[in-house]
């Protein structure tokens, strides 16, 4: 990273201006609306993910045509693996969303901070001390979570697994998507993205021959309200700001969408969490705040909503 790139992503730790803060709580809501309705869906969950990534894929090829002559075969090959995590992380986050309740599973999905630290650890980089705190109380509130679900039902705690899987492969997403877009545009990347996702998934509905097309209307109006929430109004709306917004600001306001989901997930599903779920979701959310809170800025990557 130049001393250019190193001082522009320091000055962005600050309180967002009033129209980033607009698109950040587009952002909320729209990303709000995917586990839910992930949830209501009766689509095979990887036709559903590719119905989603493949329309997402559709809607931003226009914008990033603008930059086809830009593209560099490093940011491809970036770009590529960034698609085919997504896709290993959505399908761990959509059975999620099926095997357990909407609030535990992205509860435990949002320990992606956490594991973009360890990854960062892992690959030489500092942690704060301070930090690890975060990190012990993220893991109390996992542990809260999947013991009470695991008394309701091993399905419920096989959700937690799954979701907490996915966590770990939407920090690697993350961390690869950030790596991309040094070298490609945001409407090129994601375009690439979602279409390699979009096709890494399809195999799977193919060899277990599920169904593709053949659907009621009703799952279709689901699929379009994926892709226009969670994909466009949620993963645009965040990532557009991210030239001006600190991640690690991003990252914190990201939090908000658990109680949105909760929400809607008591509304639409009459899904009710138990009520010793609650205080293990906002460990969860406690712990990752102190994590992202107590790291530099200029040590923070990129961060992509995977949601």
């Amino acid at each position: 990273m130049d001393s250019a790139r190193a001082n522009q992503i320091t000055v962005h730790d600050s309180i967002p201006a009033k129209p980033d803060l607009v698109r950040l709580g587009i952002g909320i809501l729209g990303i709000g609306t995917s586990g839910p309705l992930i949830a209501l869906s009766a689509m095979p969950v990887p036709t559903l993910i590719f119905w989603r990534n493949f329309g997402g894929a559709i809607v931003t090829a226009p914008f990033a045509f603008r930059h086809r002559h830009f593209i560099q075969r490093s940011g491809m090959k970036w770009s590529i693996l960034s698609g085919v995590l997504l896709a290993l992380h959505f399908l761990g986050f959509f059975l999620a969303m099926r095997m357990t309740t909407v609030a535990a599973g992205t509860g435990i999905v949002a320990l992606q901070p956490i594991f973009a630290a360890l990854f960062v650890k892992i690959s030489g980089g500092r942690i704060p001390s301070r930090a690890w705190l975060g990190m012990g109380v993220s893991f109390a509130g996992v542990l809260l979570v999947s013991g009470v679900d695991l008394q309701i039902s091993f399905r419920s705690f096989l959700g937690d697994l799954a979701a907490f899987i996915s966590a770990a492969l939407a920090a690697l997403y993350m961390i690869v998507g950030a790596r991309a877009q040094e070298t490609v545009e945001t409407t090129t990347y994601t375009t690439i993205c979602y279409f390699t996702c979009a096709i890494t998934v399809l195999p799977f509905s193919l060899l277990y021959s599920l169904q593709v097309f053949h659907f009621a209307a009703r799952e279709w109006w689901i699929v379009a309200g994926l892709i226009l929430g969670a994909q466009i109004l949620g993963h645009t709306m965040f990532n557009s700001t991210l030239k001006r917004v600190s991640p690690a600001i991003v990252s914190l306001v990201i939090f908000f969408e658990v109680p949105v989901s909760s929400i809607l997930a008591f509304w639409w599903l009459n899904q009710r969490p138990d009520l010793w779920v609650i205080p293990g979701i906002m460990m969860i959310l406690v712990g990752c705040a102190l994590v992202v809170l107590r790291a530099r800025p200029s040590k923070i990557l990129r961060l992509e909503v995977i949601t």
